[in-house]
């Protein structure tokens, strides 16, 4: 299986075509109407402030895990923990102001920035989950226990918000059907097997990280899988929505948003990933697939497909 990793340089012929797509904010912006549907390149605490406020409807957010990390040209140091909580607190700020009254939140963090996260985000929001989700990869340590784990913290800014439950149901193998008098209880026989569609909790165990033999796989060091983004995308907007990812990387939560057809707006400081943002926009055009997203239902790991939707060896 060849490797599938799509990489680019902003100064490559393709990558300066794909550059020329991305916008600029220098400016306040009364509307989003010239920005739906655009990679913002431009470092976010210098754009956010000029977008208008109560304008989108859900944002997924990625921040920094506080780590020494490369990315691209720019490197992020550690910080000490109040400098974290600052800057954090700089940026969910100014997304909360551009959030709709009905909107909804998602941040994306590690065990140990979860832990400024979770309290800044009740500060300012109504915080209603966190959920944990199974990174299946991960460095071993010698001395301590091996961080296979992430958390992404769930908030909304008031009681009315959107959350479509039945969009986001898991189908899970059934080991032991039960029936009632013949027929099967909460089940169903399909040509793969036997399946429950099950609500989802805020533990997912059916995640895999985008790795080389995956289509949506680029060569960003922190890179959301677009199934992942894709529960939390369904959950929490609607069709014609427009969804705010104010560090966008490789562009997972834009592409995703543009498969389900939602707007987005994607913003990025980095031209080789807004790169690999727009050359994964224009993919998206034509294919939608999601890989484990498949009839409607988030497929359990391993349960029926595997890439693309090619079927499983029986």
């Amino acid at each position: 299986m060849r490797n599938k990793t799509i990489r680019m340089a902003p100064d490559s012929e393709e990558g300066k075509k794909y550059l020329s797509r991305c916008v600029s904010v220098t400016e306040d912006v009364s509307s989003l109407d010239t920005l739906r549907d655009r990679t913002i390149l431009g470092d976010s605490f210098a754009v956010l402030p000029h977008l208008p406020s109560e304008s989108v409807d859900l944002v997924i957010a990625d921040p920094p895990y506080n780590l020494d990390k490369q990315y691209g040209d720019t490197a992020f140091h550690r910080l000490a923990a109040e400098e974290y909580r600052t800057f954090t607190r700089r940026w969910l700020t100014e997304v909360l102001r551009i959030l709709k009254p009905e909107g909804s939140l998602y941040v994306c963090a590690d065990w140990k920035t979860g832990l400024y996260i979770g309290p800044l985000l009740a500060e300012s929001a109504l915080l209603r989950n966190r959920i944990t989700w199974q990174r299946e990869k991960g460095r071993g340590a010698s001395a301590n226990w091996k961080n296979s784990m992430e958390d992404i913290w769930f908030a909304t800014k008031s009681d009315r918000y959107t959350f479509h439950l039945d969009a986001v149901r898991q189908r899970r193998r059934v080991l032991a059907p039960y029936r009632d008098n013949g027929v099967p209880k909460d089940w169903q026989d399909t040509p793969d097997g036997r399946f429950r569609d099950t609500c989802p909790s805020n533990f997912w165990d059916d995640i895999t990280v985008p790795f080389w033999s995956m289509p949506e796989n680029t060569d960003h060091p922190t890179q959301k899988p677009e199934k992942l983004l894709a529960k939390l995308i369904l959950a929490s907007s609607s069709p014609g929505d427009t969804v705010l990812d104010p560090f966008a990387g490789s562009g997972s939560t834009c592409v995703t948003a543009r498969k389900l057809g939602r707007h987005f707006i994607g913003i990025e400081r980095e031209s080789a990933y807004c790169c690999l943002c727009e050359k994964r926009l224009a993919d998206a055009q034509t294919d939608t697939r999601i890989q484990g997203y498949e009839d409607g239902v988030f497929w359990e790991r391993n349960s029926r497909r595997t890439d693309c939707g090619k079927k499983t060896a029986k």
